[in-house]
C-alpha cells in the first residue's frame, strides 16, 4: 500500500516504482483528502509494507502530508512495516524525525525513511529557484538508481543508513525554519495570473486543497494554499505568477508527469 503527496511528479514517480516493485494499492492522499472531510480509513492485509511518499518542503514533510497522517486510520494494522521515502531537491533535515513522530500520533511506527534527490522546484521565494537543465538531468538520470538501493535496502531489513540526506544544521532548519513556514510563508498567497492567461482551468483541477476557484474565467486563490507550486508549473502558458518573484523563473513537472505518465 503506497500513499504519496505530489505537485509536480516527482514524488509521483518514486511511488509508483516503490507500487511496481512491492505491490499493493496506490492512492493520491491529495485525492483522497478531497473525497471526505472525515476519517480515511484503509484495510491493511497481514505483511503487507505500507509506504509514504511526499515532497519535503522547507526541510519537513510537506504541509498536506501530515494533514493525511492526522486523519488516516489503517485497519488491520499489527506493527506492519511503515516506511517513508521522501524526495528532496537536496537535504532533508530531520524530516525523518518529524514523520515518525505524526505517523506514530497515528498509531503506525515508523521503521526508516529514505531520500531520494530530485529537481528542485520551489521558486516562491528570493534565493530559491529551479535546477539548471543539466543539474535536473543528472537527478534524474540518478533517481532509479536510488530507488533501486532502497528497496534492496527494505528487502534486506530496512536500514536507512546511507540513504538518507540529512544535511547540515538538521535541528535548526526542521526545528525553526519548518514550523516557520507553516505558520506563516503559507499565509502569503501572493498568486495571480497574468494576461497570458486562457482561462483554461488546469490550476484549479490540480490544487490539491480546492484553494483555487474560477471566477469570469481567471483563477482567484483563497487563504487554503500550502505553497505545493503545483498550480503554477503547471500552467500551460506560464501565466501564474507568485507576488513579483516568478515572471523571469522557469517552471517545471517531471518527465512522466508531462507525458501523462503514458510510458507506466
Amino acid at each position: 500500500m503506497v500513499f504519496y503527496l505530489s505537485a509536480t511528479g516527482n514524488s509521483h514517480w518514486a511511488a509508483l516504482q516503490i507500487a511496481r516493485h512491492f505491490g499493493g494499492a496506490l492512492y493520491s492522499m491529495a485525492d483522497e483528502m478531497r473525497k471526505t472531510a472525515g476519517k480515511l480509513s484503509y484495510e491493511v492485509g497481514p505483511g503487507e509494507r505500507v509506504f509514504f511518499v511526499f515532497p519535503v518542503h522547507a526541510w519537513g514533510p510537506a504541509l498536506l502530508a501530515g494533514r493525511f497522517v492526522s486523519r488516516l486510520e489503517l485497519a488491520g494494522y499489527r506493527d506492519q512495516e511503515v516506511f517513508s521515502v521522501c524526495t528532496c531537491g537536496d537535504t532533508c533535515g530531520n524530516t525523518d524525525h518529524l514523520m515518525a513522530r505524526r505517523l506514530a500520533k497515528a498509531g503506525l511506527r515508523q521503521r526508516a525513511c529514505f531520500s531520494v534527490a530530485m529537481p528542485n522546484t520551489y521558486i516562491l521565494m528570493k534565493g530559491f529557484g529551479l535546477d539548471s537543465p543539466e543539474l535536473a538531468r543528472e537527478k534524474l538520470s540518478r533517481a532509479p538508481g536510488r530507488v533501486s538501493e532502497i528497496v534492496r535496502r527494505i528487502e534486506a531489513g530496512g536500514n536507512a543508513e546511507g540513504l538518507y540526506q540529512r544535511g547540515s544544521k538538521p535541528f535548526l532548519k526542521s526545528g525553526i525554519v519548518h514550523p516557520l513556514f507553516g505558520r506563516f510563508a503559507v499565509k502569503r498567497c501572493q498568486f495571480h495570473a497574468d494576461g497570458n492567461c486562457i482561462s483554461c482551468g488546469l490550476c484549479a483541477q490540480v490544487c490539491p486543497t480546492g484553494n483555487i476557484r474560477m471566477e469570469a474565467g481567471k483563477p482567484v486563490w483563497g487563504k487554503d494554499c500550502v505553497q505545493c507550486t503545483a498550480c503554477i508549473h503547471h500552467c500551460p502558458e506560464k501565466a501564474l505568477q507568485f507576488a513579483d518573484l516568478t515572471q523571469t523563473q522557469d517552471r517545471y513537472l517531471h518527465p512522466g508527469e508531462r507525458a501523462g505518465w503514458q510510458e507506466e
